[in-house]
């Protein structure tokens, strides 16, 4: 499990917006709504009327802070979560931390990667490498009873999968992470301050006559 086994252009890809990204570990508190490039790629999960897309960063500080009021909003409100992955160059072992979670979500299902994801949010200040990671996510998974294989993604199909997300958020023109729309059948709408994410989906939820019927689900997109 390296990061080495992801495309070399995965990594061209992430140079390419360094810049940009300067202050992507920092929540975005401004009144001032970010003009993106392609709203296309925020979408509604199939059979959802309400839904929060959110685009994160596991070595992120400001994603930490963001990821248990999302979760508990989805939770509080019956809606889904579509979840992206995109790890920053600034951030050394992140795009190893979203395949180990993708790894763990298809082997035993998206309750346990959450948990998983959780965990190295609640962890983030005692990883400070690659080995840290990797001493982390093994013990991780002894504590489930489980064993963590020697090769995690041996194909490159997860962490082309990361790949993709990473892509996607380019095409969005994403200046920051978390980056979290509240996402209806009438567009997506940006939540430039966690703290308003409830009364933002309060108003969705009112314009478009409630959520669905579905339990709250959290879904890590796949090509």
């Amino acid at each position: 499990m390296r990061l080495s086994s992801m495309k070399p252009t995965f990594l061209a890809a992430a140079a390419a917006v360094l810049l940009a990204a300067s202050s992507a570990s920092t929540p975005a508190q401004t009144s001032q709504p970010t003009v993106y490039k392609d709203m296309s790629v925020v979408k509604l999960p199939p059979g959802a009327r309400v839904a929060i897309v959110e685009w994160e960063d596991l070595e992120c500080p400001a994603c930490a802070h963001a990821f248990p009021i999302v979760h508990q909003a989805a939770e509080h409100y019956h809606i889904p979560i579509v979840r992206r992955d995109f790890p920053l160059r600034m951030h050394i072992w992140s795009g190893e931390a979203a395949i180990d979670a993708r790894y763990i979500q298809d082997k035993f299902g998206n309750d346990a990667a959450d948990k998983y994801r959780r965990a190295v949010f609640a962890n983030q200040m005692s990883i400070a490498s690659k080995e840290d990671l990797q001493a982390f996510t093994q013990h991780y998974f002894q504590s489930q009873g489980s064993a963590m294989p020697f090769v995690v993604d041996p194909q490159g199909t997860l962490a082309n999968e990361v790949h993709a997300d990473y892509m996607l958020g380019e095409r969005l023109g994403l200046v920051h992470t978390p980056t979290i729309f509240v996402v209806t059948p009438r567009g997506a709408e940006e939540v430039n301050n966690i703290d308003n994410l409830y009364s933002m989906l309060d108003t969705a939820i009112a314009e478009t006559g409630g959520p669905d019927k579905s339990h709250h689900t959290t879904t890590t997109a796949r090509r």
